[in-house]
């Protein structure tokens, strides 16, 4: 008898151990891929990965700070992620394959979920340098965020734009966002490029301490550049001594995935980001420009098939 039970015993065992087995294999593994902490695209990743978990039955996510836009599509691309935040413009360029923006080959696999929300060029110098505008920054010293960074990209096109390069600058420090503003703090550098979000939080911290410019970009330099380049303004009070409209650059924000990656899973991820808006508006403000029926204009690459079952299911896609 006690051999039956032995027998019994370990058949359950076995049993059990196959059934967490097959529950592992059917877990939804998100990674997400976002930015350095300082930035936008780090908090609302974590609210989406909140949002994610919650709402896809068996996910498990996970939040990647990277150097952002082109580190992320490279990684996606490579199937180290299922979901990413990147500029409109280093969209474009993995789609096309441009080395000199980091893509060693076209990335025709990725697959959008949607535009999302604006990022603002925003340059921020010290007062005491005497910037007001682009071409002020000629003999300055600048950070213009990590090298090959959706930053670092958007600071070659604006200069180029206004005829001007980086030999133009009496030094270039390639940092993120955090680390550039604490050179400013300690005099070792005299302003900095980012691409982010209005209100980012490092610009907001650098001016409670210190008297900032925040550096007019015209709209005539915006407009030579083009698609997906559009003239905006950072609105006045956005930051402390900021008392005017600034003229500026935008470019849109794309979350994207992989063809890889379920449509069925994609599906519920395009639709728990849009019903979940105001769990985004919470981690950052940014979000608030966060609209179903404008995500899906001027995408640089395709849908994503379950993507687009979600826009058509509103009415947005017909």
């Amino acid at each position: 008898m006690s051999k039956i039970r032995t027998i019994l015993a370990g058949s359950l065992v076995s049993v059990a151990a196959l059934a967490t087995a097959t529950t592992a294999a059917r877990a939804e593994f998100i990674n997400i891929l976002t930015g350095g902490t300082s930035g936008v695209y780090y908090p609302l990743g974590v609210a989406l990965s909140e949002i994610y978990a919650k709402g896809i039955e068996g996910s498990r996510t996970q939040v990647q700070a990277t150097k952002a836009s082109v580190e992320n599509l490279n990684l996606l691309a490579s199937g180290k992620g299922e979901v990413a935040f990147a500029l409109g413009d280093s969209v474009q360029s993995a789609w096309a394959g441009d080395t000199e923006a980091g893509f060693k080959a076209p990335l025709t696999n990725l697959r959008a979920i949607g535009g999302i929300y604006n990022n603002y060029v925003q340059v921020v110098a010290e007062a005491a340098a005497g910037v007001t505008t682009i071409t002020d920054l000629k003999g300055k010293s600048i950070s213009v965020g990590a090298p090959a960074s959706g930053t670092e990209l958007n600071a070659r096109a604006i200069f180029k734009a206004a005829g001007m390069s980086y030999e133009d600058m009496s030094k270039v420090e390639y940092l993120p966002f955090g680390e550039s503003a604490e050179l400013i703090k300690n005099r070792q550098i005299q302003s900095t490029l980012s691409s982010a979000g209005l209100g980012a939080a490092f610009i907001k911290d650098l001016a409670t301490t210190h008297e900032i410019t925040v550096v007019a970009v015209p709209a005539e330099i915006v407009n030579s550049i083009g698609a997906p380049y559009v003239a905006d303004v950072i609105p006045a009070g956005t930051y402390k001594g900021q008392d005017a409209d600034v003229p500026t650059a935008a470019i849109t924000n794309i979350l994207v995935t992989s063809e890889k990656v379920s449509e069925e899973t994609v599906y519920q991820m395009t639709k728990l980001m849009f019903e979940n808006v105001e769990a985004l508006k919470s981690a950052h403000s940014a979000a608030a420009a966060i609209d179903a029926t404008k995500a899906v204009n001027s995408l640089p690459i395709p849908l994503h098939p379950g993507a687009e079952k979600y826009y058509r299911e509103i009415g947005v896609l017909k």
